[in-house]
């Protein structure tokens, strides 16, 4: 790895290009395999800063918002994708100016907006998110499929008098799995939505694919993949965010103090509530170098943020040597899901943002100050 954090402000958030590259180089054989396309989600992972980079490898972005797919058009060459549950009356005619192919939630929003979609003078496609009332979450939280889902129309709802106009169907159902589920997944949606998918131009298998993770299944991937593409003669998508940019980041944090209650613990310049929300929401516990499990090594500790929250617990680590303030600790896998959900609570500033590759070594990219806190407040 021979990244030098000692330099750095911290927090920081360093993606290393190295582990980016290898993340991209996987995900183009996947598509070299198969003809497939692929975006990179940009919910999980909108360092456009690497976008140039990112394009090279991908076909595109993909957006969950307006500010996304500009984000998307302006930093990354290539397709613009859009989907939302509900889309702003407002915004319809600047996100038919920008993108590519726009996902509708419902026949609903279809039949609202394809008027306008015919009068654009954009060559653009549309679909419909559909909702196959299959999928292996086990968290209702991340599960679109869960009973009273808001997202996609299942078969009992599918309107097809109402595709004219229709090129295509999505689905996401999966989170953080292997192609395995995904296998069994694109066989219920054949089964039910068949009949629908033979009229279309494509079909997206959204995102939820962990296809850089080390016991990730390539070839039932692309066997997957090729199953679509040779039943239906449709172009197949893919949507992975997470994939994109899996390991390739760390968050460096300083401890600032150490004290004990029935437990040693360690205060550090990072939260988990402002810097890495996922780890209360999901929840997990992130990776720290040089750390082990609580009990694994001499000296344990129970590190937390500083802010006011009481839960700001990043979780329990164990240390070779004794923590001190001013020590330096490296979180593994900060890339995803950070930069993109970071936050301002209590007026902590957000981490800076680096970039290292082997050209050019540590790039800061961008600070952050107190004008980046007051301008989101009045």
């Amino acid at each position: 790895m021979n990244i030098d954090f000692t330099n750095l402000p911290t927090p920081s958030y360093i993606v290393d290009e190295r582990l980016l590259k290898k993340n991209l180089e996987i995900l183009k054989y996947v598509s070299d395999q198969t003809g497939c396309k692929i975006l990179l989600a940009q919910k999980a992972f909108s360092m456009f800063a690497t976008y140039p980079l990112i394009g090279k490898y991908l076909q595109g972005t993909t957006a969950s918002s307006l500010f996304e797919a500009r984000l998307g058009k302006e930093e990354m060459e290539g397709e613009v994708h859009i989907f939302s549950p509900a889309y702003k009356e407002e915004e319809m005619n600047e996100i038919l100016s920008i993108c590519d192919h726009i996902v509708f939630n419902s026949f609903s929003q279809w039949k609202k907006y394809r008027n306008k979609v015919k009068e654009t003078d954009r060559k653009l496609e549309c679909g419909i998110r559909i909702n196959p009332e299959y999928s292996e979450i086990e968290t209702d939280m991340y599960n679109p499929c869960f009973t009273g889902s808001r997202l996609g129309v299942t078969l009992s709802q599918f309107e097809p008098e109402e595709m004219e106009g229709i090129d295509g169907l999505h689905f996401h159902t999966m989170c953080e799995q292997n192609s395995d589920v995904l296998e069994r997944t694109v066989k219920v949606v054949d089964e039910k939505f068949g009949k629908y998918i033979a009229k279309c131009k494509w079909i997206n298998f959204g995102g939820g694919h962990h296809i850089t993770r080390p016991d990730y299944d390539l070839d039932t991937l692309i066997r997957s993949i090729k199953f679509m593409k040779e039943k239906y003669g449709v172009e197949v998508y893919l949507e992975p965010g997470e994939a994109v940019a899996l390991n390739s980041g760390y968050l460096v944090a300083k401890v600032l103090d150490t004290l004990h209650n029935d437990i040693d613990l360690a205060i550090l310049d990072t939260s988990a509530a402002c810097h890495m929300p996922d780890v209360l929401e999901m929840p997990y516990r992130p990776d720290i170098i040089d750390s082990g499990q609580p009990g694994e090594y001499q000296y344990t500790y129970r590190l937390g943020g500083p802010t006011c929250l009481a839960g700001d617990i990043i979780g329990d680590y164990s240390f070779k040597e004794p923590l001190k303030p001013g020590d330096t600790l490296v979180f593994c896998d900060m890339a995803i899901y950070t930069m993109v959900k970071n936050n301002t609570f209590n007026g902590i500033g957000l981490p800076a943002i680096a970039l290292y590759s082997e050209e050019k070594g540590m790039q800061l990219i961008k600070q952050f100050g107190y004008e980046d806190f007051k301008m989101r407040l009045s």
